[in-house]
């Protein structure tokens, strides 16, 4: 369960807030990874273009840093909103320590149970939150409640460790 109706939790985050455009052709929801599409240049509004994280852009690991998507607050959008091709999105990079409510990924036919302290791997093409699978160059973020085998993509408390 979402920790209150924000993307982040920490009270005085410490990070860096950013602005970007949604790519052609993806839906974007807070609580996701995202990464700069470089090939698509600067937008109409000044701001880089973001896609959804994608480990194969550079080397096994995304171009720019982690941003995590947050709600629009200054239209009234709420942390369940999506965005789509060409809108306006905000974002956030967070620092080591800081929590977050994260989209944790729905793994089609597992059934799989999360609990606390399960590390989390960002989710190649959708820049949600998975179990830790495979051997991963980097498991960012830590669950810190439990998901008891959620049967959709699911809003839930994390803390990012920036490993």
């Amino acid at each position: 369960m979402a920790r209150n109706n924000s993307i982040y939790v920490t009270a005085n985050p410490r990070g860096i807030f950013m602005e970007g455009t949604v790519k052609t052709g993806e839906t974007i929801f807070p609580g996701v990874i995202v990464q700069f599409d470089i090939s698509a240049g600067i937008s109409g509004n000044g701001k880089f273009t973001w896609e959804l994280y994608n480990a194969d852009a550079d080397g096994a690991r995304p171009k720019g840093p982690l941003i995590i998507v947050v709600e629009d607050r200054k239209q009234g959008k709420l942390m369940t909103n999506s965005y789509v091709a060409g809108d306006h999105i905000y974002g956030y990079v967070p620092v080591a320590g800081e929590e977050f409510n994260m989209l944790i990924g729905d793994v089609a036919g597992t059934g799989d149970s999360h609990t606390i302290g399960e590390v989390l791997i960002v989710d190649d093409t959708t820049g949600e939150l998975i179990a830790t699978t495979g051997t991963p160059e980097s498991e960012p973020f830590m669950l810190l409640e439990t998901l008891a085998a959620p049967t959709a993509d699911t809003l839930a408390h994390c803390i990012y460790t920036g490993y």
